[in-house]
């Protein structure tokens, strides 16, 4: 079984938006002096990666004029195990911590690798490789943050109080589920402005999650087909998955 410690991580910090420059070839300031006149028009770095910025988030209605585009890209969904336990023993604040500290852990690797936290869920999100900051090899990227998720989430529940590291019934810590494919990304609504992704692939990647325990990152067949020097010694797991007729195999990635 493939083990997340054998992925070394990446990181790189922009002065101008990443995204900008990739799908338009603008150079918006992002960070430094050129970038002041730019916030005063609300022009800033986006909350779904800091080397994007705002204009990304409304780039297809009022940049692309169009609603949608189709890309391919990576799915990565990441979900805390034992969170409903733990809830039911653990005080409010001390409860919105641990939620922000997976959230903080969870964005900081992303970022890492270029991906952007395209929602948050209560417990869990949803991050997309390859839009809008251009990756060659978004299918690694994903694998890579996971694997990276897993180790600071880890070492994070080190500093805890023990009764916090185990729930009643499962242990806590984070599941992944990653899937690469095509999808729609674009406004999919006529009240919010920021995009997301729409598809079978998401689909299929938060599948994958919700059958992820605690430490594992299950990695479709698509997404391991194009890291095959960390998946190709890993446990395969054929999975019966909620919507889809056939079983669907998987690949496992642990963090121990």
């Amino acid at each position: 079984m493939t083990t997340a410690s054998s992925l070394a991580p990446t990181h790189n910090s922009a002065s101008i938006c990443r995204g900008c420059w990739d799908q338009m070839r603008v150079p918006i300031p992002i960070r430094g002096a050129f970038a002041l006149p730019f916030r005063a028009f609300g022009i800033t770095r986006s909350k779904m990666n800091p080397n994007i910025c705002t204009i990304c988030e409304r780039s297809f209605r009022y940049v692309k004029k169009q609603r949608h585009i189709s890309a391919h890209a990576t799915i990565l969904f990441a979900d805390m195990r034992g969170f409903t336990s733990l809830s039911e023993r653990t005080e409010a604040i001390e409860l919105s911590e641990i939620v922000s500290l997976f959230h903080d852990r969870c964005a900081q690797a992303i970022w890492a690798h270029d991906g952007i936290v395209n929602k948050q869920m209560g417990d869990g999100l949803m991050a997309i490789f390859n839009f809008p900051i251009e990756i060659k090899d978004h299918a690694r990227a994903a694998v890579r943050a996971a694997a990276d998720i897993q180790r600071h989430y880890t070492d994070a529940l080190d500093g805890m109080s023990s009764d916090l590291k185990e729930s009643r019934d499962h242990r806590l810590g984070v599941g992944v589920g990653i899937h690469t494919g095509d999808v729609e990304i674009g406004e999919f609504s006529s009240f919010r402005s920021d995009f997301t992704a729409i598809g079978g692939t998401v689909n299929l990647a938060a599948r994958l999650e919700s059958q992820a325990a605690a430490g594992e990152i299950l990695v479709s067949a698509e997404t391991a087909a194009q890291v095959p020097d960390f998946l190709s010694a890993s446990e395969t797991r054929l999975l019966s998955l909620k919507g889809l007729e056939h079983p669907v195999e998987a690949r496992i990635l642990t963090t121990n």
